[in-house]
């Protein structure tokens, strides 16, 4: 601990005597000042003991003395010490008063003590201080190192939080929780969630003090890693603010938290290149070649059904709208490129549905295959994994806030288009990942940020001929028909619609339009001669059928 006026008094050499504010002994004292201004206020920083001989003072009068007293605690000075025996014998009384009155701490110094031995001995305690203080950093370091390498980032938010006799807990890029300690702290890291987010927007390193009611404590929160977004955050929470030592400690954590960040970055950019190899098999048709290559890294992935996502940017879609076939797989970027940033920071949304993907498999212990492919991303995570839903959450929380805003911002190029396929196994891996490129396609022309393929199935074609294209399709084969009518010369179009819905049945047909079997013959025969196209082909009767639908749908 720092020197405090009680050490002083209780300095045996010193020989100091209080004489007021004797209450306030447990002060700290930042330093030991001699000065016989009569108002040495603006030389002061606040801390200090402020030695004196009243050479320069009128110090029986009571109103000088209430009003420099005054200053002297107003300015910081937490202590004053007044020599006896240089120009006054004794303490005068109007300074006794003012001092007692402010509640300043006055100390008597006999005539045999010299200044000098009171400033040696606060330099002296200030340096004992700060050497305590640098060799229980160094303790605290090498015991924050070898819980590292021993125990992980577990064992280093235990060594962390009884060096600073608080808590500490690690977040991940996402903002989530990854570890406490101790663990009755893992609700009140989880309040600082937001705290962590808006962390995470600034650029690294940064920290920031966070306190109040509903932390309950104070709280630092500092960002890790070395790149332009923090890959992780650190919080330390104390009933106070932190000393000297506990400081050391807190940056030899975060250090030690970058390292290994860092490693894992390194790690994770080497195992996105192997899952990118194995990606290309598995839609290769060599699931065995696959497995080999993946060995234990992606656990039973490869053994279980899985679905695939595929994912786009909006202007990537935009380009890739009349692309035929697979993008083909290429090795995953470097560990150079910019980090992900989760919802809502105005990040990339591709590498956002990265690392969520990969935060949510991480909690819950599942593995999942990420392989950013430029401005693609594809993903393969287990059935039912939560890896796939915090995707379809991620896309969810995308959907909502493009109908939260103007028209003009969701047509920006941040958004995400996203496919998923149907479960599928390692032999059907092509397969399911054509699924998710279909039902990327079709949330691309729907105005959808996510489609599940399993969905198309479901529903009904319909939908798909509000697209432009068929409409236009429509347009052009039936003009025809739709100009003839118009004269007034006959109902070609609702004779022709009747006719098909009712599967080419004569009598049913013209009983729904009101007309002789005879006369829906005839009009059947011009559309024959108007379209220049015969009604006995299937192929017609269904793209006839498709264009009436179409045009329907307008």
């Amino acid at each position: 601990m720092p020197p405090t006026l009680a050490s002083l008094v209780h300095h045996s050499a010193l020989k100091l005597t209080v004489r007021a504010g004797a209450d306030r002994l447990d002060v700290p004292v930042r330093w030991a000042h001699v000065s016989e201004l009569a108002d040495p206020v603006p030389y002061m920083e606040g801390g200090e003991l402020l030695l004196i001989t009243a050479l320069k003072l009128d110090a029986e009068d009571p109103e000088a003395m209430r009003r420099y007293v005054k200053r002297l605690a107003g300015a910081g000075v937490v202590g004053l010490g007044f020599a006896v025996g240089v120009n006054y014998d004794e303490i005068p009384e109007a300074l006794v008063d003012a001092a007692e009155a402010e509640r300043l701490p006055l100390l008597e110094v006999p005539r045999r003590t010299p200044f000098l031995a009171i400033s040696k001995a606060v330099s002296a305690a200030i340096a004992a201080d700060q050497y305590r203080a640098v060799t229980a950093g160094f303790a605290a370091q090498r015991e924050l190192t070898r819980q590292a390498l021993n125990a992980g980032p577990e064992g280093l938010l235990a060594a962390l939080a009884a060096q600073v006799d608080g808590w500490a807990a690690l977040y991940d890029a996402s903002g989530a929780v990854v570890a406490t300690a101790p663990e009755w702290a893992v609700r009140r890291a989880a309040r600082l969630t937001a705290d962590v987010e808006r962390l995470r927007d600034r650029p690294a390193p940064a920290s920031a003090v966070v306190g109040g009611p509903e932390t309950e404590d104070r709280v630092e929160l500092h960002s890790i890693g070395t790149g332009r977004r923090p890959r992780a955050a650190l919080a330390v929470g104390t009933a106070a603010p932190l000393g000297t030592a506990e400081r050391y400690a807190v940056h030899s954590a975060i250090a030690l938290l970058t390292l290994t960040t860092e490693r894992s970055r390194s790690l994770h950019a080497a195992e996105q290149r192997i899952g990118a190899a194995v990606l290309r098999m598995l839609l290769a048709g060599q699931p065995d070649h696959a497995r080999a290559v993946a060995g234990d890294l992606y656990g039973g992935l490869l053994d279980a059904p899985f679905r695939v996502i595929v994912a786009e940017s909006a202007s990537a879609s935009a380009a890739r709208a009349h692309a035929d076939g697979h993008a083909r797989v290429q090795a995953a970027r470097p560990a150079s490129a910019a980090a992900p940033a989760a919802p809502g920071t105005g990040g990339d949304p591709l590498a956002g549905l990265a690392e969520v993907a990969e935060a949510a498999a991480a909690r819950s212990g599942e593995a999942v295959l990420v392989v950013p492919d430029g401005e693609r991303l594809v993903v393969l995570a287990g059935d039912g994994s939560a890896a796939v839903a915090a995707c379809a959450e991620y896309a969810a929380a995308l959907e909502a806030a493009r109908a939260a805003v103007s028209e003009r911002t969701a047509g920006e190029e941040d958004e995400l288009v996203v496919g998923l396929s149907a479960p599928a196994g390692p032999i059907a891996a092509a397969a399911a990942y054509k699924q998710a490129e279909q039902a990327l396609s079709v949330a691309r022309r729907r105005g959808r940020v996510l489609v599940e393929h399993e969905q198309l199935a479901s529903g009904s074609v319909l939908p798909l001929l509000a697209d432009d294209a068929v409409r236009a399709f429509a347009d052009g084969l039936l003009r025809a028909l739709y100009e003839h009518d118009a004269t007034g010369r006959g109902d070609l179009v609702a004779s022709l619609r009747a006719w098909l819905s009712r599967h080419g049945q004569w009598d049913a047909a013209a009983a729904d339009l009101g007309v002789h079997r005879h006369t829906l013959r005839y009009r059947m025969r011009r559309v024959e001669e108007i379209l220049g196209r015969s009604l006995d082909d299937p192929d017609v009767r269904m793209e006839l059928w498709l264009a009436l639908k179409a045009t329907s749908t307008e």
